[in-house]
């Protein structure tokens, strides 16, 4: 199956009907010579954005959208609409008309133009203005990512904190709270206090509500035509908010159809090795929506001009997007303050560039397809377990994708199902039970400083192969002995040991004393290079388990080089034991892998996330005996890749330029 283009363009109202008939005229035209598949018309969005529509405003938007929906329907496409509000992104000097109850934040701090979840008129303008346009029939409904407590600017965090969520609180709570007393007590110190999951039930509690009722009134003044969308944000904050994805997913179905529009590429130009955290964020929320809810990445540019994004990088994270296996791609690619799509046609261009990539990536990589690699394991419920040091709200968010980072860039492959190797790092080690994290340390197990002073208090430091005596803090003036160099002391390569690694720029080590058993792999040294403490350990618990632990408390900030890399590919094949399968990638920095299965073949694609170019190597433990390899350069045609086999694995012949993939497939 081809790839499918889902554009997004916004049509301002205008006086004149000629005017928007030719503006539909002109986009149905540049569609269909780019091969896009469905029009987002994009409502009263950003610069045209006035506050929330009603009387003839509306009257406007609805007249023109209904116009320019029979012209695009004409012309072959299907059509969904992008509504921009839904509670408000930000107050931009917006203000609100409508009286509607606005959102506060933690520290009181009330919005202009933002309203809150729990606002009758709020609520009943929001099913109105959905239900009257969901009367012209659209594929979907979009709601935007500010559906969502955080990230409200210019409150701090973000709303959530009015009276009537206070007053839904105190319900449960069995008393009166006041705002200030919530805050302390959801981000206290120690052990969460029993509020802070409380409000988050509160706040899950609002959306559902919002959600049924205007999946109710979509699927009737559609007449059944219609599904709902919801894009989303970062994981790891939505997690704060308690939200519960599938439950989220089941009120907004209709008829059992729900649409899901991830983010997870930045909106402007970004260093390549930035498709790290893309992939990784493509493959969390893939794990957390319902396999029945159709996924629509978001590809997009902003501020929306020409200039915010190169082509390359557009063709870049729309071959990542669909290599996750994606129903379609949600682009924005038109500067769509400037009108007419005619006077831009290289936005055409790069579509058409684009799709025989995109083409046969579709055609082998599909929804059906299981990812394959280092297990990073994640509760949605996360949040509601972390426990803060200096008790802000920011503290609440953990997550995989530190690990993501740390391990993608060293050329090993991570994915979000369970797998004999996990990682776990930072805070997220206190959002598992203790049976689930005695299951992790029956296998193979790797840690940062963080996680493994989380396991230690909680009583699993025999497990371990080593003691935590201590997290050092590089700020704190209590630390007679700064830490500085990373050694390595052990490695099955002989020639690179007592080669100096950094940890100069960490925030904090754990100071760590490995059991007489464990393999140290590190040291970590002064800066006048006395012994500081243990760096890396490997240990064979006696569950028969493998645990790898790192005194680096941020390892995705460290700096890299070749040398750690071979040292995090030795902790892998530690962790993997006598067995190991995992393909690992080197050859160049941050060569990004893909690794799946399906239907019986195994494909691992290789991005170079460097602006050099690279000879991408891959370490294979068992080589196959047959091997297939095409490489996709940005904006061209896939060609044949030429490489050679060899005792130690697979090695490209040519360079692979930047941001591009080497496909094998076996």
């Amino acid at each position: 199956m081809p790839a499918r283009y889902h554009l997004r363009f916004q049509l301002p109202p205008r006086k004149d009907p000629a005017e928007a008939v030719a503006h539909a005229t002109a986009l149905a035209r540049s569609c269909q010579e780019a091969g896009v598949d469905e029009v987002v018309l994009l409502l009263a969005a950003e610069e045209v954005f006035d506050g929330y529509l009603a009387g003839e405003a509306e009257d406007r938007w609805y007249e023109t959208t209904a116009t320019v929906s029979d012209i695009l329907r004409d012309a072959g496409l299907d059509v969904s609409l992008n509504p921009w509000v839904t509670t408000g992104h930000a107050d931009r000097g917006r203000k609100d008309a409508h009286g509607f109850l606005p959102m506060v934040s933690p520290t009181g701090r009330t919005a202009s133009a933002q309203a809150s979840f729990t606002c009758p008129g709020w609520r009943e303008w929001l099913y109105a203005h959905y239900g009257r346009f969901a009367g012209l029939g659209f594929r979907v409904l979009w709601l935007e990512d500010d559906f969502r407590f955080h990230n409200h600017a210019p409150l701090d965090w973000g709303g959530g904190f009015e009276t009537p969520v206070l007053d839904r609180l105190a319900d449960l709570v069995g008393r009166p709270v006041t705002r200030d007393e919530v805050v302390r007590a959801i981000t206290e110190p120690g052990p969460p206090h029993p509020w802070r999951a409380l409000l988050q039930q509160v706040w899950r509690t609002v959306q559902t509500e919002i959600a049924e009722r205007l999946s109710e009134v979509v699927e009737e003044r559609s007449s059944g035509r219609s599904r709902l969308g919801l894009m989303s944000s970062l994981p790891d904050v939505h997690s704060v908010e308690g939200r519960d994805w599938p439950s989220l997913f089941q009120a907004l179905a209709v008829q059992g159809r729900a649409t899901h529009r991830p983010h997870f590429a930045p909106y402007s130009d970004s260093a390549p090795r930035s498709l790290s955290g893309q992939m990784w964020l493509l493959e969390s929320q893939r794990s957390l929506r319902p396999v029945w809810v159709e996924s629509e990445p978001e590809i997009e540019n902003w501020p929306h001009t020409t200039w915010s994004k190169s082509d390359v990088q557009t063709w870049s994270e729309m071959t990542t997007a669909q290599l996750s296996g994606a129903d379609a791609l949600f682009l924005n690619v038109h500067p769509m303050q400037a009108g007419r799509p005619d006077r831009f046609p290289g936005t055409a261009q790069l579509l058409r560039r684009s799709r025989p990539a995109l083409d046969w990536i579709a055609g082998r990589h599909t929804k059906e397809a299981r990812t394959l690699g280092v297990g990073l394991p994640y509760r949605q419920d996360a949040a509601a377990h972390v426990r803060t040091r200096t008790g802000t709200l920011d503290e609440l968010r953990t997550g995989p994708r530190g690990a993501a980072d740390f391990l993608l860039r060293y050329g090993v492959p991570v994915t979000a199902s369970k797998a004999p190797v996990q990682a776990v790092f930072g805070a997220l080690a206190w959002a598992f039970d203790d049976d689930e994290i005695r299951e992790m340390l029956t296998g193979g197990l790797l840690l940062d400083g963080v996680a493994a002073d989380v396991l230690t208090r909680r009583g699993f430091g025999d497990l371990l192969g080593v003691q935590v005596a201590e997290v050092v803090d590089r700020e704190d003036a209590q630390a007679a002995d700064p830490f500085s160099f990373e050694q390595i002391t052990h490695h099955p390569d002989p020639d690179i040991v007592g080669t100096l690694l950094s940890v100069n720029t960490q925030p904090a080590l754990a100071r760590l004393r490995p059991h007489p058993e464990a393999v140290v792999w590190t040291h970590i040294l002064t800066p006048g290079e006395d012994a500081w403490g243990a760096g890396s350990c490997g240990y064979v618990n006696e569950l028969g388990g493998r645990v790898a632990v790192l005194a680096a408390t941020d390892p995705a900030d460290l700096p890299r080089d070749d040398f750690g890399q071979r040292v995090v590919h030795a902790v892998i094949r530690f962790l993997e034991g006598p067995t190991p399968t995992l393909p690992l990638v080197s050859g160049g920095p941050h060569l990004i892998p893909h690794l799946s299965q399906q239907d019986g073949v195994t494909r691992l694609a290789m991005a170079n996330g460097s602006f050099d170019p690279a000879l991408p190597h891959v370490d294979v433990p068992t080589p196959p005996d047959a091997v297939s390899s095409i490489r996709l350069d940005p904006l061209k045609t896939p060609e044949p890749a030429s490489v050679l086999h060899g005792e130690k694995g697979i090695t490209a012949e040519t360079e692979l330029p930047h941001r591009a993939w080497l496909m094998l497939a076996w």
